[in-house]
């Protein structure tokens, strides 16, 4: 592509980016006056001519510098968002062929590939593709501000379609300038903490953002993409789905109990019945057609006679009287379940479960076909009912998490308080016989009359709530529950016993049922490696396969990047990962099980992040299969999801790789094992190396923004388990947050230089030529390599030298900073020579260009980050410097975009 065709297509962009910075710079020089603003437009120059802050203003202005340019990287985000969707559209507009991660893409290949439409209806039938939002605390910007952001995108939007008369233009560029200025006075830290009721909230604001019309959207143009190409439409089941932790993650977290279990239900329910009551208002004004006109069938006949509008002018209209009945109904289902909210009509019956009231629905759509009104049962009636297909009565399925340490306490206490065993003190075959026995006998062990500990009940009365739960609101109101750190057998069995000490295991005729999933999450490298060593184990059970064979034989298994990255590192992380699954892979076919994989994923590539098409595609053979759920966390939730259209991409995405993955024909993925095992060997040893360095621990506390981190109030679990000694108390996301503030990126790339030199020193230039093979032949490589060039894109080892300054003994912060100077510069190198590029992002124009303007800003933020830290030493209660100092935070996280 030529450089002027480059120019004419970013043009809307520049367009866009030199209307909000004349914006700004308006605001910013009344609300301050024009130094500021100046200050602000000269610091890409000054960044790339001193790489400083030369022209310094006054401490008190600080905050205002910080503010301004935070505020400017928010409005690129969203001009460049927007400038992407504007640049699908253009090459669908253009007839181009389609793009990687959409779904005509996928299914055009899949049929040239010779995919039959009996195979895709199949793989559809059985598939489940689901993402979970988490309240992992990365989230820094407030909703007040993100709602602001939203409507910043509305203006633009409308400024660039044609046809704008001149005082229509001068109207949205005067709200736009408004929003700008609410966004510029409103307070971008919060000043309380978020509770756990707080993050519920947020994550149910994006069903009627995006999700309520996304997700119906995507099914329709997936069942017309398929008519299509095979000439024929399958039954979609509802594969795709939002799921939620919100509410149900204890680990860690001891604010979530069984009320804020309730709560999270009874809210995420509010939102589904408001919605469901809104479009069926709508429909009961657009349905006005007369008997006069149209019959009906039998079913609407019945609604109708039952309905509770009974005003004169509605008698001959019976779609309006049914849709009444359907309204009072529902309605009055949400009051039965304790869900607040604000029918018309009441009275007349309600709902025993969303099939009943599906029921109803397809009864009016199926009239509306028979009867010469088909195109009436599509649009909203068909979006309507598809919505309560995939939502249900509960929104979103409820995900329960808690450590393996706090089960097997628990079932401890158990055991103590019957006078049983000393369960705590056995050993792990002792503890799986004891739980194998009282597993298969009907007993319980739990007595109302017994003194447990008060974490004890808590644990007991959850799993009575969410029985509770799944009895009023479903059975898929509440579908997993998830053990962090598994490690045994023991672990798994500890968790079946609690589940059925409260009634989410049932014997039946002597057999095991389970209403929900029992998910070990393996996290850390020995977990990983032992993960198939354990299910094994597990599926020797004659008890266990009876307990699998009631949840259709399916096992889900969860894997964690997190703590595998700060366990081992980028490399030996990513490579476990890929071991892990293939050997389960091989663990489940032996046992004729279903695997289904959870990928605990973060924002950042140290946490697992990166574009989940190609994480998806590059995926083991047969790990994924039809199924895959993936966790959505901290800001990528809002920069993901905050706008429909681009929600409805990254929804398309997910399915479109887990087809590709699952149905495609690609070639085999040339992953070299031995080369791997060599390099994974070599970035650990540099990883532990470095992690293990005496004093490590002060060099990171002193030389990062961690502990101003754990004061935001970004989240409402704490920053750490207990007193930092060790990474290994630390939580993954502070420890790769504080590494991306600090402009090092550690996590993402470390050690990979390192194992890539010892390669090459050990083969040659054979050892040289393998890895280029692999990074051609391997998807798998090819992501590693994509992932960790852009985290070093936006890694800096020039700020990170004045992070390093802030630690107080010289000698270490010289020592461990060399270190990682020295690494990176190994592990660019390393990139190149496999590659063949001379510069970072040489192959990615689009985030090169977006960098290169973004970054100046960013660098300034943390200059002054900085300063602010080194001023906070010597003053710990300078509250003022504090509060700027959140703000770089803030400042930094968006314009990185994926920190956490």
């Amino acid at each position: 592509m030529n450089n002027k065709n480059q120019f004419e297509k970013d043009l809307p962009l520049k367009n866009d980016l030199a209307r909000l910075e004349r914006l700004l710079g308006e605001v910013l020089s009344e609300q301050v006056g024009p130094a500021l603003y100046q200050e602000m437009r000269a610091i890409p120059q000054q960044m790339q001519q001193e790489g400083n802050l030369p022209a310094r203003l006054p401490e008190d202005a600080d905050s205002a510098l910080v503010r301004a340019c935070g505020l400017y990287a928010q409005l690129f985000n969203i001009a460049e968002d927007l400038h992407h969707t504007r640049r699908r559209r253009a090459h669908r507009l253009a007839g181009s062929a389609p793009q990687q991660g959409s779904l005509e893409r996928a299914l055009q290949q899949l049929h040239q590939e010779g995919v039959g439409f009996e195979q895709l209806s199949s793989t559809l039938s059985e598939a489940a593709v689901v993402a979970v939002l988490t309240a992992h605390p990365t989230e820094v910007q407030r909703q007040s501000v993100l709602d602001g952001h939203r409507a910043v995108r509305r203006f633009l939007h409308r400024l660039n379609q044609p046809g704008l008369l001149p005082e229509e233009k001068a109207d949205l560029d005067a709200k736009l300038k408004r929003v700008i200025l609410a966004l510029w006075q409103t307070a971008e830290i919060r000043h309380f903490k978020l509770t756990v009721l707080d993050e519920i909230k947020n994550g149910v604001a994006y069903h009627p953002m995006t999700f309520f019309s996304a997700l119906p959207k995507l099914y329709e143009h997936l069942s017309q993409l398929i008519g299509e190409t095979w000439g024929k439409t399958p039954e979609l089941k509802p594969f795709l789905r939002i799921a939620s932790w919100i509410g149900g993650d204890r680990d860690g977290n001891p604010n979530v109990d069984a009320a804020l279990l309730t709560s999270a239900v009874t809210h995420q329910a509010e939102a589904a019945f408001e919605h469901y009551l809104h479009e069926l208002a709508t429909l009961y004004r657009e349905l006005s057609l007369s008997s006069r006109h149209v019959a009906v069938s039998g079913a609407v006949a019945a609604l109708s006679s039952a309905s509770p509008d009974d005003k004169v002018s509605r008698m001959e209209e019976p779609y309006r009287r049914a849709l009444a009945t359907v309204q009072a109904r529902l309605a009055n289902t949400a009051h039965r379940l304790g869900v607040k909210v604000h029918g018309h009509w009441h009275g007349h019956g309600e709902y025993a479960d969303a099939e009943a009231c599906l029921a109803d629905l397809r009864a009016i759509a199926d009239s509306l076909r028979s009867h010469d009104s088909a195109c009436l049962a599509e649009g909203r009636l068909g979006r309507l009912i598809r919505t309560l297909e995939v939502f249900g009565f509960f929104l979103m399925p409820l995900d329960l998490r808690q450590f393996a340490g706090m089960h097997q306490s628990v079932v401890g206490e158990l055991f103590a308080q019957a006078g049983l065993e000393d369960y705590a003190q056995a050993d792990e075959p002792t503890r799986v016989s004891l739980l194998m026995r009282e597993l298969s006998s009907p007993r319980l062990l739990f007595s109302p009359y017994a003194d447990y500990s008060e974490a004890a009940r808590k644990e007991l009365a959850i799993f009575r709530e969410a029985a509770r739960i799944q009895r009023e609101f479903g059975v898929e109101a509440i579908g997993q529950s998830i053990i962090s750190n598994c490690a045994s057998v023991g672990d798994m069995l500890a968790l079946a016993l609690l589940l059925k000490e409260c009634g989410l295991i049932r014997l039946v005729d002597g057999a095991p049922v389970s209403t929900l999933n029992l998910v070990p999450l393996f996290e850390t490298i020995a977990d990983l490696r032992a993960a198939d060593r354990v299910m094994d184990e597990l599926f020797t059970l004659p008890w266990y396969r009876a307990l699998l064979k009631s949840r259709g034989d399916l096992q889900e298994v969860m894997l964690g990047y997190s703590d595998s990255n700060k366990d081992g590192g980028y490399l030996t992380s990513q490579w476990e990962l890929y071991q892990a699954e293939s050997r389960l892979v091989e663990c489940f076919e032996r046992a004729g099980v279903r695997l289904q994989l959870f990928h605990g994923r973060g924002g950042s590539v140290g946490r697992g992040g990166g574009p989940a098409f190609e994480a998806i595609v590059a995926q083991p053979a047969g790990s994924v299969a039809g199924r895959i759920r993936i966790t959505e966390q901290g800001e990528v939730i809002a920069s993901k999801y905050s706008d429909p259209d681009i929600g409805l991409r990254n929804l398309e995405a997910l399915v479109a790789a887990t087809l590709e993955a699952t149905l495609g024909q690609a070639s085999s993925d040339h992953v070299d094992h031995a080369a791997f095992d060599e390099l994974s060997r070599d970035a650990y040893a540099a990883y532990r190396q470095l992690v293990e360095t005496p004093s490590f621990m002060q060099y990171f506390l002193e030389g990062t923004p961690i502990n101003a981190i754990a004061q935001l109030n970004i989240g409402s679990r704490p920053a750490s388990r207990k007193r930092l000694d060790a990474i290994t108390d630390l939580r993954a996301i502070p420890w790769v947050f504080s590494w991306s503030q600090s402009r090092v990126m550690l996590p993402g790339w470390y050690g990979f230089g390192a194992a890539v030199a010892a390669f090459v020193e050990r083969h040659g230039r054979d050892g040289m030529q393998r890895l280029q093979s692999m990074a051609r032949g391997s998807g798998f490589f090819r992501v590693i390599l994509s992932n960790m060039e852009q985290v070093l894109a936006k890694a800096d080892l020039r700020i990170a030298r004045r992070y390093a300054d802030l630690v107080e003994d010289r000698a270490l912060a010289d020592q461990l900073f060399s270190l990682l100077e020295a690494e990176w510069q190994r592990t660019v190198d390393a990139l190149f020579a496999i590659t063949g590029q001379k510069v970072l992002l040489e192959n990615n124009p689009t985030l090169a260009r977006s960098l290169a303007t973004r970054l100046p800003y960013l660098d300034a933020l943390n200059l002054l980050q900085v300063e602010l830290l080194r001023r906070l030493r010597a003053r710990p209660d300078a509250a003022d410097a504090l509060y700027t100092l959140h703000l770089t935070i803030n400042g930094i996280s968006a314009g990185l975009r994926n920190s956490g």
